[in-house]
């Protein structure tokens, strides 16, 4: 089997700790490096969360530090969802190596340059990195695959009644990328809320029988609690790691190939991403956008992957 190259840039987060296991343990992708990015939590923190993830499930590649604002200098964070850590709900082990002496952001370009193949970039967390990496290292777009991002909205937001969190975070990052001219991935909340943790999944992880998964369920129980609490979601959608299921499998979600564009300037709409699926505007299309999700069909994949990272 060919396997797909890529750099995950992520804030981790629940999803996102997800996201680097099925990212680190499936045999079609070759996870190349993390970058990390503010988001979830503070820059800080979700480094150290990364480390520790990697820790947990044994996971051995390059790891830095990146983008702890955004582009215009804005720091925030989803304690509300993520807790005070961003990776609330059960003990991580230590860090077991240290960072890359670089930035995320130069971390993506080693990466990308080195690389025989072009590499696809993985964002599961704002999109600040991916912006800079663009912006300074233009020469190296040529090697890009494609970028599939974690954020956005064909419908409602999550952080604003129309913006979703990683898009807020960052408006102007995401900006860059929808310009960019690179084949683009959008893994909005319209497919990642169908992947839901649900009685039976929750049940399905508990029957691998690892600490590993024994660590993972009570992470995922605090992510359940909060996301109950917040937005009446007793079963919360785990978001990030269908941006890494649809690199493995193209057919776990269905896309349309429309116009997006971030909205950066409306009063209450700032951070929206503006998903014109019937082409009313006539703008181009510039943009794969996942609409619907095989819900057997990714966690089979996400529950393989904890299992081969539990043994």
């Amino acid at each position: 089997m060919k396997r797909i190259p890529i750099v995950l840039d992520c804030d981790p987060g629940h999803d996102d700790a997800m996201a680097m296991i099925l990212a680190a343990y499936n045999p079609g992708i070759e996870l190349l490096g993390i970058s990390t990015v503010s988001g979830n939590g503070i820059i800080d923190k979700v480094t150290q969360n990364a480390l520790r993830v990697c820790a947990l499930a044994n996971i051995k590649v390059p790891v830095a530090q990146g983008a702890g604002t955004s582009l215009l200098g804005a720091v925030e964070a989803s304690t509300e969802i993520h807790g005070e850590t961003a990776l609330d709900g059960a003990p991580l082990p230590a860090p077991i190596f240290e960072l890359e002496k670089i930035s995320g952001v130069d971390l993506i370009a080693k990466l990308v340059k080195e690389h025989s193949e072009k590499v696809t970039i993985v964002a599961t967390g704002p999109l600040t990195n991916v912006a800079l990496f663009l912006k300074m290292y233009p020469e190296l777009k040529s090697k890009v695959e494609q970028i599939v991002f974690m954020g956005g909205s064909a419908s409602r937001g999550n952080r604003t009644p129309y913006a979703e969190f990683n898009i807020w975070m960052d408006p102007e990052a995401c900006d860059v990328v929808l310009k960019s001219g690179l084949p683009l991935t959008m893994i909005g909340l319209d497919v990642t809320h169908q992947a839901l943790i649900t009685k039976e999944i929750f049940q399905r992880l508990a029957d691998l029988k690892s600490p590993l998964a024994d660590t993972l369920s009570g992470l995922m129980r605090f992510f359940a609690k909060t996301y109950d609490e917040v937005f009446e979601m007793p079963d919360p959608p785990l978001h990030d790691p269908v941006a890494v299921a649809v690199l493995i499998d193209a057919t776990v979600t269905k896309n349309r190939f429309v116009n997006v564009e971030v909205e950066l300037n409306g009063k209450f709409t700032r951070g929206a991403t503006v998903v014109d699926i019937y082409n009313r505007e006539g703008g181009k299309a510039n943009c794969s956008v996942a609409l619907e999700l095989d819900f057997e069909k990714f966690w089979d994949l996400m529950l393989d992957a904890v299992a081969k990272a539990g043994h």
